[in-house]
């Protein structure tokens, strides 16, 4: 429902200016306040009753869309998180979710705290519906009241938040993990209340590898620990879930053997359609290398590669020579750039920045050293592990490994028959 479809019908229902009503509503939803809330302070301010026109028509979880204005649903409790977010300048505590019946699941967000205990069974009267992530979400406000279903209800989706990391998606709240800790490392961001302490790094289980941030650093959260990670919610980062761990969270050491996967190893044209991956590996064939390769220049503010001397983020700044290689993978069934940082430039190239640096001098052509990078590179088969991010402008594979195959090519024939399933 557009809002001025909203405005519409609120200021029927009150029997107000049409005209008013919407400018009063759209001022209040341009300060993010929930579209439930605005509406409920509208009736106040003209006089209505804060429980609208009547409760909504009983509906199916599976049967809501973006269109719903507020609806009544009985639905049990999948999930139930808590955290703190920025809200009109100041701290709120919201809860969330997800909640499902037999017709389907969907994602909520309350922000007073309704007792949602998983496993429970209760009818929601008067949520309103807003888009998130292109698909509804229930918000539970003021308006809203919860109350114990009628009867137990029987749901096609498991209860609580257990999950391993390769099932997360982005968007999952109210998330419990038991994870080996990888890699950490502490961190002083610029945060919205100035400097921020946080703890970054990998975790690991059987299944996958994801990054995770710790917005409220945790102890037990260090290198080569096992935890319990309860309250957790996902986001997604460089095209893959990463698991958020805040104020609410609870981290737990436990006494259990979580062994970390090694990284999937998937055909170019699976993984690119995954549409991003954490850790993968991928086996093609170099058979180019983009222009951007080989001796570049760094922004020394933000890193990003600079043009003649200029940022986009900072102009004209004194840039920092660096070496990349931005190399063309194609196995058959689809095509990555693996990108690999200076380190692992270094090594395909077979010197250092400086010797670099004294090949360009003395050619006095730059582009000798991306020359010299194609010559070794390209023709070869090669093992490329790393981080994909798939977006508009294509699929990139930031390496962390690449090393030349030497297989017997009848062997890798038979792999490249068995992933194109002939």
């Amino acid at each position: 429902m557009t809002v001025d479809d909203r405005a519409e019908a609120l200021a029927a229902d009150l029997g107000a200016d049409k005209a008013a009503v919407k400018r009063d509503l759209e001022n209040l939803l341009a300060y993010s306040v929930p579209v439930e809330e605005a509406e409920q302070s509208l009736r106040r301010k003209y006089g209505g009753s804060d429980e609208g026109p009547g409760e909504p028509e009983p509906r199916s979880v599976g049967e809501i869309t973006t269109d719903d204005a507020n609806v009544t649903v009985t639905a049990v409790v999948l999930t139930a998180g808590r955290r703190s977010i920025r809200y009109q300048g100041e701290e709120q505590v919201i809860w969330e979710g997800e909640l499902a019946d037999a017709s389907g699941r969907l994602s909520y967000t309350a922000w007073n705290d309704f007792g949602l205990v998983p496993g429970d069974a209760v009818r929601v009267v008067n949520a309103s519906v807003r888009e998130w992530q292109g698909s509804p979400e229930l918000n539970l406000g003021s308006a809203t009241s919860v109350t114990p279903a009628a009867e137990p209800l029987e749901v096609p989706f498991t209860v609580g938040g257990e999950s391993t990391l390769g099932a997360l998606e982005p968007g999952d709240r109210g998330v419990a993990l038991e994870v080996f800790v990888l890699e950490v490392e502490s961190k002083t961001i610029d945060g919205r209340d100035g400097e921020t302490d946080i703890l970054s790094g990998v975790l690991a289980d059987e299944t996958a590898r994801l990054p995770f941030t710790d917005w409220q650093p945790h102890p037990e959260l260090a290198a080569g620990a096992t935890v319990r990670i309860e309250n957790a919610y996902v986001r997604e980062f460089r095209g893959v879930p990463s698991v958020n761990v805040a104020e609410f969270s609870t981290v737990e050491p436990i006494d259990a053997d979580v062994e970390p996967g090694d990284a999937a190893k998937l055909a170019v044209g699976t993984a690119v359609a995954t549409g991003g991956a954490y850790d993968v590996e991928v086996v093609g064939h170099v058979v180019g290398v983009r222009e951007g390769s080989g001796l570049i220049q760094r922004c020394p503010e933000c890193g990003r590669v600079v043009q003649k001397g200029q940022c986009r983020s900072h102009g004209t700044v004194d840039p920092e020579d660096d070496l990349r290689v931005k190399a063309i993978l194609d196995d058959g069934t689809g095509a990555v750039t693996a990108v690999l940082d200076d380190e692992l430039t270094a090594d395909v190239y077979g010197g250092t920045l400086e010797d670099a640096l004294a090949a360009a001098r003395e050619a006095m052509d730059h582009e000798v050293v991306a020359e010299a990078i194609a010559g070794r590179l390209v023709g070869h088969e090669y093992r490329v592990r790393g981080n994909l991010s798939v977006d508009d402008y294509g699929a990139n594979l930031q390496a962390t490994a690449f090393d030349r195959v030497d297989d017997d090519p009848v062997d890798r024939a038979v792999r490249l028959l068995e992933v194109v399933g002939r």
